[in-house]
Parts: structure tokens; sequence; C-alpha cells
């Protein structure tokens, strides 16, 4: 199979069911924004302080797959056999998130992202996955038909990396600063 169909070159994508619409489409944009944040969190998983939670990241990263399917499928092909996402990946990241917060210091401030370059770049991840929220409602709002489990999973997914960053930072001696308003 070849990696190039040259089908795409008029600015055109086939759907999953095989609609044809254009490369700006709000759903290509949306499963286009979930494979970025898969590919930051392929990044995420070859930093040594997420050697223990590898296997985690990468169940995430299966779920993000499965989600891009379900973004990627015609909404009118009700025939379409979608990978199932399940209550128990979003209460897994609840589960992580809790044990991780055990660990570290409750927050009473707003801190900047950064520290190092594994923390922001867990940063970016989280602010990714917002992206990818946000677009996710816009389809929705504009009666597009997309599980209710996927903008629950992507809440809790971003939510997980601003953990996960603050958890990083600790475990490899970044500083967490302090956003202090000028207004102060």
């Amino acid at each position: 199979m070849k990696i190039y169909t040259k089908t795409g070159d008029k600015g055109y994508t086939g759907l999953w069911g095989g609609t044809r619409v254009a490369k700006s489409h709000k759903r290509i944009n949306a499963y286009g924004t979930i494979d970025e944040l898969n590919s930051y969190l392929g990044l995420l998983t070859s930093f040594q302080a997420n050697e223990g939670r590898k296997q985690f990241l990468h169940e995430i990263q299966r779920t993000l797959f499965s989600i891009g399917s379900i973004l990627a499928a015609d909404p009118e092909k009700k025939n379409l056999d979608l990978p199932p996402i399940e209550n128990k990946t979003f209460e897994a990241l609840e589960e992580a998130i809790d044990n991780m917060e055990k660990d570290l210091v409750p927050l009473k401030y707003f801190i900047l992202p950064g520290g190092n370059k594994e923390v922001s770049f867990c940063h970016i991840a989280r602010t990714v996955c917002r992206r990818a929220e946000r677009n996710i409602v816009k389809l929705i709002q504009a009666n597009e038909v997309v599980p209710d489990i996927v903008i629950i999973y992507l809440n809790r997914l971003s939510d997980y990396l601003f953990v996960l960053a603050r958890k990083m930072g600790k475990e490899t001696g970044a500083e967490e600063i302090k956003w202090i308003s000028d207004n102060k």
C-alpha cells in the first residue's frame, strides 16, 4: 500500500464511510487536533520522568486513536463499526490524577507553564487537548453527532496533563513559578 494516494491534492479528503469534505472542514480540524495531541503524548513517553507512566500514556494514545476514528467517521453512515469509549477510560484518568496529587503541594495560586523542557511539552500537550475539546464543542454546536464521553474524556485528560506537568516538575526539580497579577 502506498502512503500517498493523490486524492487529497485538491484540498478534499474522505471521511470514514466515503463522504468527501474540504480539509478545512470542522470535523477534519477536530480529529487533526486529536492527532496533534497524540503526537505530543508520544513525545511525553520519551522523557525519563515518564518511564513508569509510559504504559498509561500509551493507553491514552490508544483512546485518542479511538476518538479520532469516531470523529473521522461520516455521521450519516450508521453501519460503521466505531470503537467504543467506556467510562473506565476517564475514570482511570481520575484515579491517576488523585494518585499524583497525593505527592504534590496543593495549589493556592496559578502557575506559569514551564520549568524545564519536559514540563513545558506537557503543558503544550495540555493546551492542544483544550483546543481539541473546543473544536469538538464547535462540532456539537453545529449539530454534528459526537458521543458525550468524548468531551468528558478530553476534559479529564487536560486535567490529567496539568497534574502530570506538576508531577514531572517535582520529579525533575523544576521550580513552579507563581503567577502574580500586576494589580497586586
